[in-house]
């Protein structure tokens, strides 16, 4: 393609924009809307992986040692322990320490007040990377010489990770849905747009242009709205989710959630609305002008 026809076709993109303005408005605000909606899916499910992450890494394993065990080789357990390959961390708690824990838990209480700290076994509180392996980690524990006795919450662990599963199905589906619909106001806008010159299209192939030298002004059209509209939807998701975690900050005096800032979040977002975009925009044109082709 010729220099100076590409000016030319990329001057008629914007024209068509604007010579359809009510359409192009509309065709904007609503996929504005889409991808607000698509952008707050997307980085409700970032924060509620890392939150459920974060409640993860509470969720430990206690592994209690036998008590004919010498304190040199209960301390050595530990050691084995890491090398599992699920393994992130394993802390030591010696009869003593866990002696002080129990006595401050059941303080007041007299029926425990003869416990000393030979009635009670050393210990090791595991923190897992995966707490989906939890049951595969457990049995490679258990292989370990001088484990007398694991306690390993199942339920919660799968609990957590139905809770990150169903939020992420939720979420896919959602995002593509909404996709779909965008996708679809672009396409009858660019549709209206070619609708409204069928006669010139016809006289276009007729005095012998190509499908991609009439089809080319409808592409640039739906590249512009599709990233114009990511442009606006970007900026507008960065203000909402700002004021968001600042009013839950005000109000959430617990902090029992807790989202990440934004400018974590910066990078994957750009690619995404901008991807969104050129997608929606960009595939919305091409259906639509694949059906105006035949005239």
């Amino acid at each position: 393609m010729k220099v100076n026809n590409f000016g030319y076709l990329v001057k008629e993109g914007f024209r068509g924009i604007f010579s359809h303005g009510l359409p192009s408005f509309a065709a904007v605000c609503v996929t504005v809307a889409c991808l607000l909606i698509v952008g707050s899916f997307s980085v409700l499910m970032y924060n509620v992986g890392i939150m459920v992450e974060e409640l993860n890494k509470t969720n430990e394993i206690l592994v209690y040692i036998d008590a004919e065990l010498p304190d040199a080789d209960a301390r050595s357990v530990g050691t084995q322990i890491n090398r599992i390959e699920n393994v992130q961390n394993s802390v030591f708690v010696s009869r003593e320490e866990a002696l002080e824990a129990f006595v401050a838990e059941h303080q007041g209480d007299s029926a425990f007040s003869g416990v000393e700290a030979t009635d009670l076994r050393h210990r090791y509180v595991v923190t897992l990377m995966d707490n989906t392996k939890m049951a595969e980690t457990v049995v490679d524990i258990e292989e370990i010489s001088g484990v007398a006795n694991i306690s390993a919450a199942y339920e919660l662990a799968e609990g957590f990770s139905t809770i990150q599963s169903v939020v992420r199905i939720a979420s896919i589906a959602v995002i593509v849905a909404l996709l779909f619909v965008s996708l679809l106001i672009i396409s009858n806008t660019v549709k209206m747009a070619m609708s409204d010159r069928k006669d010139e299209i016809g006289i276009m192939k007729m005095v012998g242009a190509t499908n991609g030298f009439i089809s080319f002004p409808y592409l640039v059209e739906g590249f512009v709205l599709g990233i114009f509209s990511a442009a606006v939807a970007f900026g507008l998701q960065w203000l909402l989710y700002d004021l968001l975690v600042a009013r839950l900050a005000a109000v959430d005096t617990l902090q029992l959630f807790s989202f990440v800032p934004f400018t974590r979040l910066l990078t994957p977002m750009i690619i995404t609305f901008t991807a969104a975009g050129l997608f929606v925009g960009i595939v919305g044109s091409l259906n639509s002008v694949r059906k105006f082709m035949d005239v």
